[in-house]
């Protein structure tokens, strides 16, 4: 299966729980097994991952309610976020051959949210699905702060913890005008943040893809447009750059041979980044028509390594030790 060994299957809350007045359709949940049953015939692990919690944890569509950040607001809120922790694991138990991580909740946002109170929820859902489901790997995401700024986050007496960051090149300006050399020469910094940090505790990138536009239809919400061609308002009020388009940007099709190149380059650029932590996560497996997004369509026209280790341009070195990695490619040099 291309060389890969894990999926990501993200769920919300209201698969689990739903009030009165909120507008969730249930029935996930066989769908959600017959998954998880499909990704162990093919000799796969998943990870589940609580996608969206009541209240949202970050604003975003994708956690059910686009909007205000409202999860911290209310202790019911924590409380059913809890029970849809413990829902997963009691699923996770039933599947202990494959699904061997839980991410307890995805993309908190920091700027909407108390740390520490993303830290007493990571601290009380530890002890609740560990009591569930033992076996199972708990996932943390980083809130979207540096993963230095974990350092003094106490984990003693914790196992079997990974930290999750999210590493895009679309969502903000100072990623989103780069050149392509500058993209991949950004990923080098990554590589030192991620390899830095999983000394402390295991670090795995949980999404990335290949895109280089924010042009992917909806990606910035439903409706609306991007900040590539200036369709979505932004601190540029404007296109990236005089005559940008959207045009054939996320489509194989309509790449050139250097679009092309270069997009393997940053493929690859960007796996020996984050294996210089504990591995990764491409986000997504498949898409409807966004190409720079689509592992499965990549990997087959060969933009992305298959196997993940067909490497034709670098590879970090662990000079035997695989805590002190070395970044070494055209790009990177330590």
């Amino acid at each position: 299966m291309l060389g890969i060994n894990h999926v990501r299957i993200p769920i919300g809350y209201w698969a689990f729980t739903v009030k009165d007045g909120e507008p969730y359709v249930q029935g996930q949940l066989p769908y959600l097994k017959k998954v998880i049953e499909w990704t162990g015939k093919h000799n796969l692990n998943a990870v589940l991952d609580l996608h969206g919690v009541p209240g949202s944890q970050n604003g975003f569509d994708n956690s059910g309610k686009l909007g205000g950040i409202h999860w911290q607001e209310t202790q019911e809120n924590i409380d059913r976020s809890i029970y849809a922790v413990e829902e997963i694991a009691r699923i996770a138990a039933q599947y202990p051959d494959i699904v061997d991580a839980i991410e307890v909740v995805n993309e908190p946002a920091i700027w909407g949210l108390s740390k520490q109170g993303i830290i007493d929820f990571y601290k009380r859902a530890y002890t609740s699905f560990r009591q569930i489901a033992p076996h199972a790997i708990m996932v943390i995401h980083d809130a979207f702060v540096s993963p230095s700024e974990w350092v003094d986050y106490d984990v003693s007496g914790w196992e079997n913890v990974i930290l999750d960051t999210h590493t895009y090149h679309v969502f903000v300006g100072s990623r989103l005008t780069l050149s392509r050399d500058g993209h991949l020469q950004a990923t080098c910094q990554d590589a030192v943040n991620v390899r830095n940090f999983n000394n402390k505790l295991w670090t795995v990138t949980g999404e990335w893809s290949l895109a280089t536009t924010d042009c992917a239809k909806w990606l910035n919400g439903f409706g609306k447009g991007s900040r590539w061609d200036g369709s979505l308002p932004w601190e540029k009020n404007g296109p990236v750059y005089q005559g940008a388009t959207c045009s054939g940007q996320n489509s194989i099709a309509a790449w050139d041979s250097s679009t092309r190149v270069f997009f393997r380059q940053f493929a690859e650029a960007q796996m020996d980044a984050y294996e210089a932590g504990s591995g990764w996560f491409f986000w997504n497996f498949k898409t409807e028509d966004a190409d720079d997004w689509n592992y499965i369509k990549l990997a087959q026209n060969g933009l992305i390594p298959n196997p993940p280790t067909d490497r034709h341009y670098s590879r970090y070195s662990l000079d035997n030790n695989r805590w002190n990695i070395k970044i070494n490619s055209p790009w990177c040099h330590e």
